[in-house]
């Protein structure tokens, strides 16, 4: 739908106006009117390119989000460790991005695949645990027959708005069908 008003709109804009009749000399408001109603030399062109350019960016998008989610790193040990972020003690991954949990999952199936696996990555291999983690560790197997971590019978991920260390913006929202929770370690 979107596309298609697009579409439209670029037209419409490259398309040449209606040749302007030459106003007679106008005075006051009718002036400001009269240089309207004649347009802005250009501005279809303008128009049309910046609906050009909204077409491929959404095009684009579309395209991005409809392939599928890469690949999970696989093997490998996933150390994990805590760290206090908005003063709650959190469990993290070996580079320090926090781990979440969602509600949806089952203790031995993830819920959270393709697209979904694309902005919450599961954390996969081997888990060991760092100091100060205290804990169930285990694995489940993916369906894409990876090994995820667990952590208290909960499958762990990261989530891609996370971009450094401290952050926990995926903390409760609710996305991919359920609610996110940052891992919180007993204090």
């Amino acid at each position: 739908m979107e596309v298609a008003a697009f579409a439209a709109l670029a037209l419409l804009a490259a398309a040449p106006a209606a040749p302007v009749q030459p106003a007679r000399q106008a005075t006051g408001g009718r002036r400001l009117r009269a240089r309207l109603q004649a347009g802005l030399p250009g501005a279809g062109r303008a128009v049309a390119g910046i609906c050009l350019a909204a077409l491929v960016v959404l095009g684009i998008s579309v395209v991005q989000a409809a392939s599928p989610a890469p690949a999970p790193a696989s093997g490998g040990r996933a150390v994990l460790k805590t760290a206090t972020i908005g003063g709650v003690t959190v469990l993290t991954d070996a580079k320090g991005l926090t781990l979440y949990w969602f509600a949806p999952d089952t203790p031995t199936r993830s819920a959270c695949n393709g697209v979904c696996a694309g902005y919450w990555p599961p954390l996969t291999g081997t888990p060991a645990a760092g100091p100060g983690v205290t804990g169930k560790l285990g694995t489940i197997k993916r369906s894409d027959g990876t090994s995820q971590v667990t952590y208290n019978r909960h499958p762990l991920y990261t989530y891609l708005g996370d971009t450094a260390p401290g952050q926990a913006f995926g903390n409760n929202l609710n996305l991919n069908g359920g609610l996110w929770h940052e891992v919180t370690m007993p204090s």
